[in-house]
Protein backbone atom coordinates (compact mmCIF):
# COMPACT_ATOMS: atom_id res chain seq x y z
CA UNK A 1 0.00 0.00 0.00
CA UNK A 2 1.44 3.40 -0.99
CA UNK A 3 0.52 6.97 -0.09
CA UNK A 4 1.99 10.18 -1.44
CA UNK A 5 2.19 13.82 -0.35
CA UNK A 6 4.29 16.84 -1.19
CA UNK A 7 5.98 16.82 2.21
CA UNK A 8 6.52 14.03 4.76
CA UNK A 9 6.95 14.98 8.42
CA UNK A 10 8.27 12.39 10.87
CA UNK A 11 7.30 13.28 14.44
CA UNK A 12 3.90 14.32 15.73
CA UNK A 13 4.87 16.05 18.97
CA UNK A 14 4.50 19.82 18.72
CA UNK A 15 6.88 21.12 16.06
CA UNK A 16 5.74 18.55 13.49
CA UNK A 17 2.04 19.45 13.67
CA UNK A 18 2.85 23.18 13.76
CA UNK A 19 4.87 22.83 10.57
CA UNK A 20 2.20 20.66 8.95
CA UNK A 21 -0.46 23.29 9.59
CA UNK A 22 1.73 26.16 8.39
CA UNK A 23 2.53 24.30 5.16
CA UNK A 24 -0.99 22.98 4.54
CA UNK A 25 -2.38 26.49 4.83
CA UNK A 26 -0.05 27.66 2.07
CA UNK A 27 -1.11 24.95 -0.37
CA UNK A 28 1.09 21.93 0.38
CA UNK A 29 -0.14 18.37 0.89
CA UNK A 30 1.45 17.03 4.06
CA UNK A 31 1.67 13.63 5.79
CA UNK A 32 2.56 13.49 9.50
CA UNK A 33 3.84 10.19 10.87
CA UNK A 34 4.03 9.59 14.63
CA UNK A 35 4.95 6.47 16.59
CA UNK A 36 2.33 7.12 19.29
CA UNK A 37 -1.28 6.18 18.75
CA UNK A 38 -3.56 9.21 18.31
CA UNK A 39 -5.72 8.13 21.26
CA UNK A 40 -2.70 8.20 23.57
CA UNK A 41 -1.60 11.63 22.32
CA UNK A 42 -5.08 13.13 22.49
CA UNK A 43 -6.26 11.75 25.82
CA UNK A 44 -3.15 12.47 27.89
CA UNK A 45 -3.97 13.35 31.50
CA UNK A 46 -2.39 16.19 33.43
CA UNK A 47 1.19 15.18 34.18
CA UNK A 48 2.85 18.45 35.14
CA UNK A 49 4.54 19.10 31.81
CA UNK A 50 4.09 22.60 30.43
CA UNK A 51 5.81 24.99 28.04
CA UNK A 52 6.82 28.62 28.31
CA UNK A 53 5.66 30.01 24.97
CA UNK A 54 7.30 33.33 24.09
CA UNK A 55 5.00 36.04 22.73
CA UNK A 56 6.39 35.47 19.22
CA UNK A 57 5.55 31.74 19.47
CA UNK A 58 2.02 32.60 20.58
CA UNK A 59 1.70 34.75 17.45
CA UNK A 60 2.69 31.78 15.29
CA UNK A 61 0.08 29.57 16.97
CA UNK A 62 -2.52 32.26 16.36
CA UNK A 63 -1.50 32.59 12.71
CA UNK A 64 -1.89 28.82 12.07
CA UNK A 65 -5.25 28.62 13.88
CA UNK A 66 -4.20 26.81 17.06
CA UNK A 67 -4.17 29.56 19.68
CA UNK A 68 -7.96 29.87 19.89
CA UNK A 69 -8.06 26.21 20.94
CA UNK A 70 -5.71 26.70 23.92
CA UNK A 71 -6.15 30.36 24.92
CA UNK A 72 -8.50 29.57 27.82
CA UNK A 73 -5.87 27.22 29.28
CA UNK A 74 -2.97 29.69 28.94
CA UNK A 75 -1.42 31.59 31.85
CA UNK A 76 0.19 34.92 30.86
CA UNK A 77 3.75 35.47 32.12
CA UNK A 78 3.78 39.05 33.36
CA UNK A 79 7.08 39.15 35.24
CA UNK A 80 10.30 37.15 35.54
CA UNK A 81 12.47 37.21 38.67
CA UNK A 82 16.00 35.78 38.52
CA UNK A 83 17.95 35.15 41.73
CA UNK A 84 21.07 33.32 42.90
CA UNK A 85 21.67 31.51 46.19
CA UNK A 86 21.69 28.29 48.22
CA UNK A 87 18.84 25.97 49.16
CA UNK A 88 17.43 26.98 52.54
CA UNK A 89 19.59 30.12 52.74
CA UNK A 90 17.42 32.40 50.63
CA UNK A 91 18.39 34.32 47.50
CA UNK A 92 21.21 36.81 47.01
CA UNK A 93 20.29 40.49 47.47
CA UNK A 94 21.31 40.99 43.83
CA UNK A 95 18.64 39.92 41.34
CA UNK A 96 17.07 40.66 37.97
CA UNK A 97 13.41 41.60 37.63
CA UNK A 98 11.75 41.84 34.23
CA UNK A 99 8.23 43.23 33.82
CA UNK A 100 6.09 42.97 30.68
CA UNK A 101 5.04 46.60 31.24
CA UNK A 102 8.46 47.62 29.86
CA UNK A 103 7.36 46.61 26.34
CA UNK A 104 4.27 47.63 24.40
CA UNK A 105 3.33 44.29 22.85
CA UNK A 106 1.79 42.55 25.87
CA UNK A 107 2.80 39.64 28.14
CA UNK A 108 6.30 38.22 27.59
CA UNK A 109 4.72 34.86 26.96
CA UNK A 110 2.28 32.23 28.15
CA UNK A 111 2.51 28.95 30.05
CA UNK A 112 0.46 26.19 28.41
CA UNK A 113 0.25 22.58 29.54
CA UNK A 114 1.51 19.89 27.20
CA UNK A 115 -1.82 18.02 27.19
CA UNK A 116 -3.74 21.08 25.96
CA UNK A 117 -1.24 21.88 23.21
CA UNK A 118 -1.15 18.33 21.87
CA UNK A 119 -4.92 18.04 21.77
CA UNK A 120 -5.24 21.41 20.04
CA UNK A 121 -2.73 20.42 17.35
CA UNK A 122 -4.47 17.09 16.73
CA UNK A 123 -7.87 18.77 16.39
CA UNK A 124 -6.48 21.46 14.09
CA UNK A 125 -4.80 18.86 11.84
CA UNK A 126 -7.98 16.77 11.72
CA UNK A 127 -9.83 19.83 10.42
CA UNK A 128 -7.26 20.43 7.65
CA UNK A 129 -7.99 18.41 4.50
CA UNK A 130 -4.45 18.81 3.14
CA UNK A 131 -2.97 16.92 6.14
CA UNK A 132 -2.86 13.13 6.40
CA UNK A 133 -2.05 11.70 9.83
CA UNK A 134 -0.48 8.28 10.34
CA UNK A 135 -0.38 7.36 14.02
CA UNK A 136 1.03 4.37 15.88
CA UNK A 137 3.55 3.60 13.13
CA UNK A 138 7.32 3.93 13.04
CA UNK A 139 9.64 4.51 10.10
CA UNK A 140 11.97 1.54 9.55
CA UNK A 141 13.77 2.81 6.45
CA UNK A 142 14.05 5.84 4.20
CA UNK A 143 15.30 6.08 0.63
CA UNK A 144 16.07 9.21 -1.34
CA UNK A 145 16.30 9.42 -5.11
CA UNK A 146 16.33 12.11 -7.77
CA UNK A 147 12.54 11.98 -7.87
CA UNK A 148 11.64 12.00 -4.18
CA UNK A 149 11.73 10.38 -0.75
CA UNK A 150 10.26 7.01 0.17
CA UNK A 151 9.58 5.88 3.75
CA UNK A 152 8.79 2.31 4.74
CA UNK A 153 6.74 1.90 7.92
CA UNK A 154 6.79 -0.98 10.38
CA UNK A 155 3.58 -2.41 8.91
CA UNK A 156 5.08 -2.54 5.42
CA UNK A 157 3.25 0.53 4.12
CA UNK A 158 5.24 2.91 1.91
CA UNK A 159 4.81 6.69 2.05
CA UNK A 160 6.29 8.91 -0.67
CA UNK A 161 6.91 12.62 -1.00
CA UNK A 162 9.14 15.25 -2.53
CA UNK A 163 10.65 16.39 0.77
CA UNK A 164 11.24 14.84 4.21
CA UNK A 165 11.23 16.82 7.46
CA UNK A 166 12.58 15.27 10.68
CA UNK A 167 10.75 16.52 13.78
CA UNK A 168 11.57 13.38 15.74
CA UNK A 169 13.60 14.68 18.67
CA UNK A 170 17.16 14.64 19.92
CA UNK A 171 17.67 11.02 18.89
CA UNK A 172 16.27 11.69 15.45
CA UNK A 173 16.00 8.53 13.39
CA UNK A 174 15.52 10.73 10.34
CA UNK A 175 18.93 12.35 10.86
CA UNK A 176 20.60 9.07 11.75
CA UNK A 177 19.31 7.27 8.65
CA UNK A 178 20.58 10.20 6.56
CA UNK A 179 24.05 9.85 8.10
CA UNK A 180 23.98 13.22 9.87
CA UNK A 181 26.26 13.23 12.93
CA UNK A 182 25.74 15.28 16.08
CA UNK A 183 27.98 17.42 18.28
CA UNK A 184 27.36 17.87 21.99
CA UNK A 185 27.99 16.79 25.55
CA UNK A 186 26.27 15.70 28.71
CA UNK A 187 25.86 18.16 31.59
CA UNK A 188 25.87 15.57 34.37
CA UNK A 189 22.54 17.09 35.39
CA UNK A 190 19.01 15.72 35.34
CA UNK A 191 15.82 17.78 35.35
CA UNK A 192 13.13 16.82 37.85
CA UNK A 193 9.78 17.93 36.45
CA UNK A 194 6.53 18.17 38.35
CA UNK A 195 3.63 20.50 39.08
CA UNK A 196 2.58 21.89 42.43
CA UNK A 197 -0.49 23.46 43.91
CA UNK A 198 0.10 26.33 46.36
CA UNK A 199 -1.99 28.32 48.81
CA UNK A 200 -1.11 31.80 47.53
CA UNK A 201 -1.53 33.25 44.00
CA UNK A 202 1.56 33.54 41.79
CA UNK A 203 0.33 36.72 40.02
CA UNK A 204 1.75 35.51 36.70
CA UNK A 205 5.35 35.74 37.93
CA UNK A 206 7.97 33.22 36.75
CA UNK A 207 10.96 32.59 39.01
CA UNK A 208 14.43 31.26 38.16
CA UNK A 209 16.54 30.43 41.22
CA UNK A 210 20.16 29.47 40.50
CA UNK A 211 21.80 27.08 42.96
CA UNK A 212 25.20 25.32 42.73
CA UNK A 213 23.78 21.94 41.55
CA UNK A 214 21.57 23.61 38.91
CA UNK A 215 18.67 26.02 38.41
CA UNK A 216 15.12 25.76 39.73
CA UNK A 217 12.39 27.25 37.53
CA UNK A 218 8.96 27.99 39.03
CA UNK A 219 6.59 28.74 36.17
CA UNK A 220 2.99 29.93 36.66
CA UNK A 221 0.09 27.79 35.46
CA UNK A 222 -3.60 28.66 35.56
CA UNK A 223 -5.08 28.84 39.06
CA UNK A 224 -2.87 28.43 42.10
CA UNK A 225 -0.54 26.00 40.33
CA UNK A 226 3.02 26.16 39.05
CA UNK A 227 5.21 23.97 36.88
CA UNK A 228 8.59 23.03 38.34
CA UNK A 229 11.74 22.30 36.31
CA UNK A 230 14.42 21.53 38.86
CA UNK A 231 17.97 20.60 37.83
CA UNK A 232 20.22 18.50 40.09
CA UNK A 233 23.36 16.42 39.67
CA UNK A 234 22.26 13.19 38.01
CA UNK A 235 22.90 10.80 40.94
CA UNK A 236 21.16 13.11 43.39
CA UNK A 237 18.21 13.56 41.00
CA UNK A 238 17.76 9.78 40.80
CA UNK A 239 17.66 9.51 44.59
CA UNK A 240 15.24 12.43 44.94
CA UNK A 241 12.86 11.13 42.28
CA UNK A 242 12.74 7.70 43.96
CA UNK A 243 11.51 9.23 47.25
CA UNK A 244 7.89 8.97 48.42
CA UNK A 245 5.81 12.06 47.71
CA UNK A 246 6.13 13.71 51.12
CA UNK A 247 9.88 13.12 51.28
CA UNK A 248 10.22 14.55 47.76
CA UNK A 249 8.41 17.68 48.93
CA UNK A 250 10.69 17.93 51.98
CA UNK A 251 13.67 18.15 49.61
CA UNK A 252 11.91 20.67 47.36
CA UNK A 253 10.60 23.02 50.09
CA UNK A 254 13.96 24.54 51.20
CA UNK A 255 14.78 25.23 47.54
CA UNK A 256 11.33 26.56 46.77
CA UNK A 257 10.84 28.76 49.84
CA UNK A 258 7.54 29.80 51.43
CA UNK A 259 6.57 32.80 49.27
CA UNK A 260 3.57 30.90 47.83
CA UNK A 261 2.53 29.33 51.13
CA UNK A 262 2.13 25.59 51.56
CA UNK A 263 2.81 23.47 48.46
CA UNK A 264 1.43 20.10 47.30
CA UNK A 265 2.30 17.87 44.35
CA UNK A 266 -0.29 17.46 41.59
CA UNK A 267 0.08 15.17 38.59
CA UNK A 268 3.03 12.91 37.86
CA UNK A 269 6.74 13.45 38.47
CA UNK A 270 9.36 12.52 35.95
CA UNK A 271 12.97 13.19 34.99
CA UNK A 272 15.02 13.72 31.86
CA UNK A 273 18.79 13.95 31.40
CA UNK A 274 20.22 17.30 30.34
CA UNK A 275 22.63 17.56 27.44
CA UNK A 276 23.56 19.70 24.49
CA UNK A 277 23.20 18.11 21.06
CA UNK A 278 23.34 19.92 17.71
CA UNK A 279 23.09 18.24 14.30
CA UNK A 280 26.20 18.91 12.21
CA UNK A 281 23.85 19.84 9.37
CA UNK A 282 20.21 20.89 9.51
CA UNK A 283 19.64 19.68 5.95
CA UNK A 284 20.42 16.70 3.73
CA UNK A 285 19.33 15.40 0.34
CA UNK A 286 15.60 16.27 0.08
CA UNK A 287 15.53 16.59 3.87
CA UNK A 288 15.54 19.16 6.69
CA UNK A 289 15.61 18.89 10.49
CA UNK A 290 13.45 20.99 12.82
CA UNK A 291 13.33 21.47 16.60
CA UNK A 292 15.19 19.05 18.86
CA UNK A 293 16.07 16.93 15.83
CA UNK A 294 18.30 19.85 14.80
CA UNK A 295 19.25 21.29 18.19
CA UNK A 296 18.62 20.20 21.77
CA UNK A 297 19.76 22.55 24.51
CA UNK A 298 19.65 23.11 28.27
CA UNK A 299 16.18 24.22 29.50
CA UNK A 300 17.76 27.02 31.54
CA UNK A 301 15.99 29.73 29.53
CA UNK A 302 12.94 27.68 28.52
CA UNK A 303 13.73 28.24 24.84
CA UNK A 304 13.62 24.70 23.44
CA UNK A 305 10.10 24.79 21.98
CA UNK A 306 10.44 28.46 21.06
CA UNK A 307 13.57 27.73 19.03
CA UNK A 308 11.72 24.88 17.33
CA UNK A 309 8.80 27.13 16.42
CA UNK A 310 11.25 29.63 14.92
CA UNK A 311 12.48 26.74 12.75
CA UNK A 312 8.87 26.04 11.80
CA UNK A 313 8.23 29.65 10.81
CA UNK A 314 11.47 29.92 8.85
CA UNK A 315 11.10 26.63 6.97
CA UNK A 316 7.44 27.23 6.12
CA UNK A 317 8.35 30.67 4.76
CA UNK A 318 11.34 29.46 2.75
CA UNK A 319 9.42 26.56 1.18
CA UNK A 320 6.27 28.58 0.46
CA UNK A 321 8.09 31.48 -1.17
CA UNK A 322 10.23 29.08 -3.21
CA UNK A 323 7.14 27.24 -4.42
CA UNK A 324 5.49 30.49 -5.48
CA UNK A 325 8.56 31.31 -7.54
CA UNK A 326 8.32 27.94 -9.29
CA UNK A 327 11.42 26.49 -7.61
CA UNK A 328 11.82 22.86 -6.56
CA UNK A 329 11.19 23.08 -2.80
CA UNK A 330 13.44 20.07 -2.17
CA UNK A 331 16.45 21.51 -4.01
CA UNK A 332 19.72 22.10 -2.09
CA UNK A 333 19.59 25.82 -2.90
CA UNK A 334 16.18 26.20 -1.26
CA UNK A 335 17.02 24.09 1.79
CA UNK A 336 20.30 25.95 2.27
CA UNK A 337 18.32 29.18 2.75
CA UNK A 338 16.59 27.57 5.72
CA UNK A 339 19.88 26.39 7.20
CA UNK A 340 21.53 29.79 6.76
CA UNK A 341 18.57 31.47 8.44
CA UNK A 342 18.45 29.20 11.47
CA UNK A 343 21.87 27.70 12.10
CA UNK A 344 23.68 30.74 13.53
CA UNK A 345 20.72 31.73 15.72
CA UNK A 346 20.31 28.25 17.22
CA UNK A 347 24.05 27.74 17.70
CA UNK A 348 24.27 31.11 19.48
CA UNK A 349 21.31 30.25 21.72
CA UNK A 350 22.72 26.81 22.53
CA UNK A 351 26.10 28.27 23.43
CA UNK A 352 24.49 31.01 25.54
CA UNK A 353 22.48 28.48 27.56
CA UNK A 354 25.61 26.33 27.91
CA UNK A 355 27.74 29.22 29.23
CA UNK A 356 24.95 30.48 31.49
CA UNK A 357 24.49 27.03 33.03
CA UNK A 358 28.22 26.60 33.66
CA UNK A 359 28.50 30.12 35.07
CA UNK A 360 25.67 29.64 37.57
CA UNK A 361 25.78 25.91 38.36
CA UNK A 362 28.77 26.13 40.69
CA UNK A 363 29.77 27.59 44.04
CA UNK A 364 32.99 29.34 43.02
CA UNK A 365 33.12 32.47 45.24
CA UNK A 366 34.75 34.67 42.58
CA UNK A 367 32.21 33.69 39.93
CA UNK A 368 29.45 34.16 42.48
CA UNK A 369 30.54 37.75 43.18
CA UNK A 370 30.84 38.49 39.45
CA UNK A 371 27.44 37.11 38.50
CA UNK A 372 25.70 38.82 41.46
CA UNK A 373 27.20 42.16 40.45
CA UNK A 374 26.20 41.47 36.83
CA UNK A 375 22.60 40.78 37.83
CA UNK A 376 22.54 43.92 39.93
CA UNK A 377 23.80 46.02 37.02
CA UNK A 378 21.26 44.56 34.55
CA UNK A 379 18.47 45.02 37.07
CA UNK A 380 19.32 48.69 37.57
CA UNK A 381 19.55 49.77 33.92
CA UNK A 382 16.19 50.25 32.12
CA UNK A 383 17.68 49.90 28.63
CA UNK A 384 19.29 46.54 29.45
CA UNK A 385 16.17 45.33 31.21
CA UNK A 386 14.01 46.21 28.21
CA UNK A 387 16.41 44.32 25.93
CA UNK A 388 16.14 41.22 28.11
CA UNK A 389 12.34 41.50 28.18
CA UNK A 390 12.20 41.67 24.38
CA UNK A 391 14.57 38.70 24.17
CA UNK A 392 12.39 36.69 26.56
CA UNK A 393 9.33 37.57 24.47
CA UNK A 394 11.09 36.28 21.33
CA UNK A 395 10.86 39.66 19.60
CA UNK A 396 14.52 40.04 18.63
CA UNK A 397 16.48 38.82 15.61
CA UNK A 398 15.35 38.00 12.07
CA UNK A 399 11.81 36.84 12.80
CA UNK A 400 9.83 34.74 10.30
CA UNK A 401 6.53 36.31 9.28
CA UNK A 402 4.41 33.83 11.24
CA UNK A 403 6.19 34.83 14.45
CA UNK A 404 5.36 38.45 13.66
CA UNK A 405 1.71 37.43 13.42
CA UNK A 406 1.69 37.93 9.64
CA UNK A 407 0.65 35.53 6.90
CA UNK A 408 3.34 34.19 4.58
Amino acid sequence: MEQSSDILIVGGGLNGPALALALAQTGHRVTVIDALAEKVRKNAAFDGRAYALALASQRLLEAIGVWSRVAKHAQPMLEIKVTDGHAGAGPSPFFMHFDHAEIEEGPMGFMVEDRHLRRAFLDAMAAEKAITQISGKTVVSQQTSGTGVSLTLDDGAVVKGALLIGCDGRRSGTAERAGIKRTGWDYGQTALVCAIEHDLPHHGIAHQFFMPPGPLAILPLTGNRSSIVWSERTEMAKRINALPEEDYLQVLRPRFGDFLGEIRLVGDRFTYPLNLTIANSFIGERMALVGDAAHGMHPIAGQGLNAGLRDVGALAEVLTLAGRRGEDISSPLVLERFQEWRRFDTASLAMATDVFNKLFSNDNPLLRIGRDIGMGVVGSLPGLRRGFVREAAGLTGDLPKLLQGRAI
